[in-house]
């Protein structure tokens, strides 16, 4: 969890939190359902009541709701961005989970606000980065239209 949280630029705190409670639930020496078992998960050092209701969830169904959220992958179109020059993979992730930059004009509109430079994570030159987004806005445009032709092309042959 703490690492999905990491990649995701969440509170430090939060991301160390997790960390430690981690670190905490591995040197136990007696098995963490037993813990449970007797509602003592709160007197692990580091474990609140909200990581402890966490343990409680994955013990009691195998998985953890807000973690399965945080695995969520990128969608393809904005997995791309990734290779679009001074954005990493966790600032691509914190543009689309945080700030819900979801479509390439979002993010395009956040570079020229100069915005993004005030983000830690992005390293490059904006006018480089709008360069390269409208490149891929035109590559993308040409793709959907090809597409489209094609399925028009295919539902009159098939008439």
């Amino acid at each position: 969890m703490a690492e999905r949280l990491a990649a995701q630029r969440a509170n430090p705190y939060r991301v160390r939190a997790y960390r430690k409670a981690a670190d905490a639930i591995e040197a136990l020496e007696e098995d963490i359902s037993a813990v449970a078992a007797r509602q003592a998960l709160e007197d692990i050092e580091g474990i609140g009541k909200d990581l402890a209701e966490k343990v409680e969830e994955f013990l009691r169904t195998g998985t953890i709701q807000s973690y399965e959220s945080l695995r969520t992958p990128l969608p393809d179109a904005v997995k791309v961005w990734t290779q679009l020059p001074g954005l990493s993979e966790s600032l691509v992730a914190y543009l689309y989970t945080r700030l819900h930059i979801t479509t390439l004009t979002d993010l395009e509109r956040l570079v020229r606000s100069h915005m993004l430079r005030t983000i830690p994570g992005f390293s490059g030159s904006e006018d480089t980065l709008l360069e390269a987004i409208t490149a891929l806005a035109r590559i993308t445009h040409e793709d959907s239209s090809r597409k489209r032709a094609d399925a028009k092309r295919d539902g009159h042959s098939e008439s």
